[in-house]
């Protein structure tokens, strides 16, 4: 899954130093179009001070509510493949840019106020929040504990503004997450994966994050101006700050791909007028719930094969999914169970036929309750004379509409055709089945625009294709996608050895609000 999260606020706070008279630290820029990082060493004059600097630092809020709402069903933010990316987008403004310069990273200690400020030449707008305030409510003005945001201590402190480590678990952590930028004009893009599950496990609070130049470079003697950043109220909706979040729930279901000798699973699901529903077994209908909760027997003739099967779970805490169960196992080709009284074998069989299909049945624990019966087929590893491009995949969206709401949460299903495979001949009519593929990534691209905005993620799954034994399917959330744009997925597959990317796979679509 991958879910891209908009800023709910975002600003940045300054003491810069205007006309050489005052510094403007009650002024708000929070309805400002972009996001200033820049430090001045004595540009300018003030009273009482021989070389002054001038500096800013960016605050940005997330609404967390949807991750919040999955993290029992779908995100399991303890995994190894749960990733969450902080995207900020360069604003080339004509301006003079810094290089060789760094950027960190730490989560807020104290809540800010976005305000209503606009004026970015003389920072005459007054509001909170700015370098002084934090926030106002209640007819009181919540103070910093240092001005500019700049009281960073150990978590759960009360006198910081920004927590710079603390224990989780029992491991001590550095929160700050730092990027550099070699050129300088370069977007932000750091991992925050460890700031953003704490804060969905409660550990740390949920009060946004702070950036600001890495250790001396805010206190050294060298100018840096400017770093522009576009701000959630710039005109263009594909560069306002973002939380890029991926984790992998797919579900992969070999009954389309089951391969000797190598581990697989296979799903079933159950249904209750047209809903996931929990089997219900036995006089008392109890509900098949948790691990250990089902038997799958394999039978081909006098073989026979049991695996114990459990309802499969998703979320932080393991949460069981309704009316889904799987069974993961693998089938020795040099098994030498008899297969009939012929005394042939699973790999006799296989040499005549090339595969094996089995009889398939999902039974109860105690086996006197069967609960569904079907086959599944299985095939030896594909081995054949040397091809530097052994598939020519076709693939065709069999759902796909013209246009979807911000809102939708769409299920597609994509139907794969190998051309390039030797089809068997039947004399009746038949019903083609879809290729299943293990790694098949999607991606959304803007064509018009030529912008990518959900990529593909192979390194943590977070784009992959699930299977079940109809075929290829995966669930986007529409809400990703800027309303009022037309868009295209696009496939990579890795199968057969190969790294290939299939273009325009789909239809356009076009995201209305």
């Amino acid at each position: 899954m991958y879910l891209i999260l908009t800023a709910s606020s975002d600003t940045y706070i300054t003491n810069k130093i205007i006309d050489n008279q005052f510094r403007a630290t009650d002024a708000n820029v929070g309805r400002a179009g972009t996001l200033d990082v820049f430090k001045l060493y004595n540009e300018s004059k003030i009273s009482g001070s021989s070389k002054p600097a001038e500096l800013s630092r960016l605050l940005l809020k997330f609404d967390l509510s949807k991750l919040h709402e999955l993290t029992s069903s779908n995100i399991d933010i303890n995994a190894s493949n749960f990733e969450a990316k902080l995207k900020l987008y360069d604003i080339l403004g004509g301006q003079a840019t810094p290089s060789n310069f760094k950027l960190v990273v730490y989560p807020l200690s104290r809540s800010f106020d976005e305000g209503i400020g606009r004026d970015v030449a003389s920072f005459s707008d007054l509001d909170a929040c700015n370098f002084i305030t934090s926030s106002y409510s209640n007819g009181t003005s919540n103070l910093w504990h240092m001005t500019g945001a700049y009281a960073g201590g150990q978590l759960n402190s009360t006198d910081i503004d920004y927590i710079s480590s603390g224990t989780l678990g029992s491991t001590l952590h550095d929160f700050g997450s730092v990027q550099t930028f070699p050129k300088g004009n370069e977007d932000l893009n750091i991992n925050v994966t460890t700031i953003l599950s704490a804060t969905l496990a409660g550990q740390l609070p949920d009060r946004g994050l702070r950036i600001s130049f890495s250790g001396s470079e805010e206190t050294d003697s060298k100018t840096r101006f400017v770093k522009r950043f576009a701000s959630r109220h710039s005109s263009n909706p594909f560069k306002v700050p973002q939380l890029h979040v991926s984790w992998d729930d797919s579900v992969v279901d070999h009954h389309g791909d089951f391969v000797f000798d190598l581990s697989g699973s296979v799903f079933l699901n159950n249904y209750h007028r047209g809903t996931s529903a929990n089997i219900l077994s036995g006089a008392a209908s109890s509900q098949v719930t948790g691990q250990n909760c089902v038997i799958l027997k394999l039978q081909k003739g006098d073989w026979k094969k049991f695996i114990t099967g459990s309802q499969h779970t998703a979320g932080t805490d393991s949460t069981g999914v309704t009316g889904l169960y799987s069974a993961s196992f693998a089938v020795s080709l040099s098994s030498t169970q008899k297969v009939n009284r012929q005394t042939q074998k699973l790999s006799d069989l296989v040499r005549v036929s090339g595969s094996i299909k089995f009889d398939e049945y999902w039974l109860s624990t105690d086996e006197t309750v069967g609960y569904h019966t079907g086959s599944l087929e299985i095939i030896p590893a594909q081995r054949s004379s040397y091809s530097a491009d052994p598939a020519s995949l076709m693939f065709t969206f069999t759902n796909i509409s013209d246009e979807y709401h911000v809102d939708d949460v769409i299920k597609l299903k994509v139907f794969i055709d190998d051309t390039a495979a030797k089809e068997k001949v039947y004399k009746t009519p038949y019903s083609k089945k879809s290729k299943v593929l293990s790694n098949l990534y999607y991606r959304v691209r803007n064509p018009d625009l030529g912008i990518v905005v959900v990529p593909f993620k192979k390194n943590n799954a977070g784009t992959r294709l699930s299977s079940d034994s109809s075929g290829m399917y995966f669930e986007f959330r529409v809400q990703n996608l800027p309303a009022g744009h037309v868009y295209v997925f696009d496939l990579l597959t890795t199968d057969y050895d190969s790294n290939r990317v299939y273009e325009d796979v789909s239809s356009r679509f076009k995201v209305i609000s």
